[in-house]
């Protein structure tokens, strides 16, 4: 209880952070499919669509049966609390199973990226002290050579619906085996402060950092994001975002468990499928991302679907007139768990704004000397909230990483760059770091231009964007190469890039040049080397 007697700032934070606390105290993950299953156990939680064979779905007690038959798999293979096993798969029934059976018996789920390389999974397994894996067919081999050390890796029969040709699973524990009838795991008492999930996101250093969250951050978030979107028992999420990104666990799927609501999965997305499966499951809410935008704003629009809101980065007219829908617009990160800065159903945001604060957190825009600044000014974004509640807990041992990101006040510095407009509605123009932003994923220019530097082709390298209609950005090199035919050194960056690094990380083209524009201390000046790439449009053969 706050002392009536002092106004002091530290006994007033202290006093939200209890507040906080309390909203999320004798509640974990657990405990929330326990309430749906025992309250509406009939009631359908997921509807799996996946790109080959039929849909199927499960209910909420069905789903809680299954996490508990394969939390009990996980005991009898001296999985324990606190134990960090990693789960590498597409979206599928059994990555929500897996997660909810480390929830049961206080094992944390480690969920990445499924277009890492050996590289990033060797990284992924060391960082966060890995001892076994659940994952796919697709990775079985690439999780096994490139983590020898784990005690065991589970593998499901198919790769999200689709066979797995030429698989031989006699090395691996099959996923179903681990659902036969076993006994039930002894319940744990719900703790909103225990470790339940490692995310791994992009900062500006050459490796992405360990997210750890607890329990009560996906309480609060769960809370919060009901809130924010208006969303009760009686809504549908469609969810096709990846389940190992915070959009897709905490805003969609851990919110409609908060509800008693229905989520229906999709291996990942798809343009073509989207309102077949969208009108048939009569969906009433999904997060877009412009790489769906763009191709449903070429086409008609139906006149049959349900949907109530779409959720999306900035506020869009045209797209609310063209599909008779509302716009959540917002803006979290990982960190976060849920938004910081959200709009109002009630009060449409000007177009492109991204909404204002977000109740229960504190929002800041300073400027470079860290000054707040106002109305018809621009800064970085700042966040101040709870740790272990309404921020994350920290990075996953490492202190350091975690001082840097969190100041002795609580202040989160987001590295992403925001103005303000003269009615103090905020926009989002990138980020302040050394950061690229290609689809919906964070990249690290620095990741990128240390496996470039490691071929021994070049003298120095310079990643930056090129802007993209459709992902945003995608990533260039500018290089100064060594003495050689400059065609075996485009195709060495090429291919070492393509060895070492995801997919979506790989460069898009080699620019070579004599020299770099500097500024003081010989730093290569960035912004200059983006001034002479021309944005990438529709109708380009390159980048499609």
């Amino acid at each position: 209880m706050l002392n009536r007697t002092s106004t002091s700032p530290k006994r007033i934070l202290d006093a939200i952070a209890e507040a906080q606390r309390l909203m999320v105290h004798g509640q974990d993950v657990a405990w929330m499919l326990d309430r749906w299953a025992e309250r509406t156990p009939e009631k359908v939680f997921l509807v799996w669509e996946p790109f080959e064979g039929d849909p199927k779905s499960w209910t909420y007690s069905e789903i809680r049966e299954s996490a508990d038959r394969f939390a009990a798999a996980l005991l009898e293979r001296d999985v324990a609390a606190g134990d960090r096993l990693l789960v590498h798969m597409e979206n599928c029934p059994e990555f929500l199973i897996a997660v909810f059976a480390c929830a049961r018996i206080g094992a944390v789920a480690v969920t990445t990226n499924t277009r890492s390389v050996a590289r990033d999974i060797e990284y992924y397994v060391d960082a966060a002290g890995i001892t076994a894996a659940i994952t796919q067919p697709a990775f079985a081999s690439l999780i096994a050579e490139s983590a020898p050390s784990l005690n065991f890796i589970i593998v499901t029969e198919d790769n999200s619906g689709a066979a797995a040709s030429q698989f031989d699973a006699s090395d691996y524990i099959p996923f179903d085996s681990c659902l036969s009838p076993r006994p039930t795991p002894p319940k744990r008492a719900p703790d909103a402060s225990a470790d339940f999930l490692i995310q791994f996101t992009s900062g500006t250093t050459s490796r992405p950092k360990p997210v750890l969250l607890t329990h009560g951050n996906f309480i609060w978030g769960a809370q919060m994001n009901a809130r924010n979107f208006l969303v009760s028992s009686e809504d549908i999420a469609l969810v096709f975002s990846p389940l190992f990104h915070i959009n897709a666990v905490s805003y969609s799927t851990m919110t409609t468990l908060w509800v008693g609501g229905t989520i229906v999965l999709q291996p990942r997305l798809s343009v073509s499928r989207f309102w077949d499966v969208s009108i048939r499951n009569k969906c009433t809410w999904t997060f877009v991302i412009p790489f769906l935008v763009y191709p449903l704003m070429q086409r008609e629009a139906p006149k049959n679907h349900d949907y109530r809101f779409w959720m999306i980065g900035g506020y869009s007219t045209p797209l609310c007139q063209k599909f008779g829908i509302d716009v959540v617009c917002a803006w979290g990160m990982t960190e976060t768990i849920t938004q910081g800065i959200i709009s109002n159903f009630h009060q449409p945001p000007p177009e492109g704004s991204i909404g204002r604060s977000a109740p229960c957190y504190d929002i800041e825009v300073r400027d470079e000397n860290g000054n707040p600044v106002g109305p018809g000014e621009q800064g970085t974004l700042f966040v101040r909230g709870v740790p272990g509640v309404s921020l994350f807990k920290e990075y996953f041992n490492d202190p350091e990483a975690t001082r840097d990101a969190v100041d002795a006040e609580g202040w989160l510095k987001t590295g992403d760059m925001i103005s303000i407009d003269h009615d103090g509605y905020l926009y989002f123009l990138g980020r302040d770091k050394d950061m690229l932003k290609v689809g919906a994923e964070n990249v690290a220019s620095s990741e990128i231009e240390t496996v470039i530097m490691k071929t021994g082709l070049i003298e120095e390298c310079a990643v930056v964007g090129r802007k993209h209609y459709m992902l945003d950005e995608v990533p260039v090199v500018f290089a100064i190469p060594k003495p050689g035919d400059r065609d075996e050194i485009r195709d060495g960056i090429i291919a070492a890039c393509k060895r070492d690094l995801a997919d979506f990380k790989v460069v898009r083209e080699v620019i070579f040049v004599d020299d770099f524009p500097r500024a003081t201390l010989d730093k290569i000046v960035k912004p200059k080397l983006r001034e002479r790439l021309t944005p990438i449009g529709p109708d380009d053969d390159y980048g499609k």
